[in-house]
């Protein structure tokens, strides 16, 4: 049986931190997705949807993390769906804070009741902690350097912007 695991966010952008949670489930499950999802409380945003799929296919092809994970978007309904219709077993989410903690169990309680899907939990490495999509996104709009923040692929494409 295998065992296919879903890393879901809004992804904008991918960060450093994001990137450690996505090659953590590399690890331990058989098959990944990463879906970007919308978020409707997350009005506009830096990059594009379509643009968030490609810096995380980049970031993830630059990690050596090709082969078992997928990049795809969801925005139909609600993510337990998406577990359904891919035949997921387990979500895949990162905790920076207690704060994360507190938002993020009655979505993994409902998403257990929903879909079945368990919820896994992983800490970050200290030196992502602190490091949000919202705090990249103030500082790339202020105009300093997101560099220790993100990968390369999130870089090319604020440039190219």
């Amino acid at each position: 049986m295998s065992r296919l695991a879903v890393v879901p966010g809004s992804f904008d952008p991918v960060t450093l931190g994001h990137l450690d949670v996505i090659e953590r489930a590399a690890r331990l499950f058989d098959s990944v997705h990463v879906l970007v999802v919308h978020n409707p409380e997350k009005p506009g945003g830096l990059l594009s949807a379509d643009e968030r799929v490609t810096a995380i296919e980049q970031a993830v092809a630059d990690a050596g993390l090709t082969g078992h994970i997928e990049v795809a978007q969801w925005s139909a309904g609600l993510l337990a769906d998406y577990c359904t219709q891919v035949g997921a077993t387990a979500l895949v989410k990162g905790l920076r804070s207690h704060t994360d903690l507190v938002y993020e169990t009655p979505m993994a309680i409902v998403n257990e009741h929903l879909a079945g899907v368990e919820t896994v939990f992983v800490l970050p490495k200290p030196q992502n902690a602190q490091v949000s999509s919202t705090l990249v996104r103030q500082v790339i709009g202020l105009g300093g350097d997101v560099s220790p923040y993100v990968p390369e692929s999130v870089l090319r494409a604020v440039r190219a912007r």
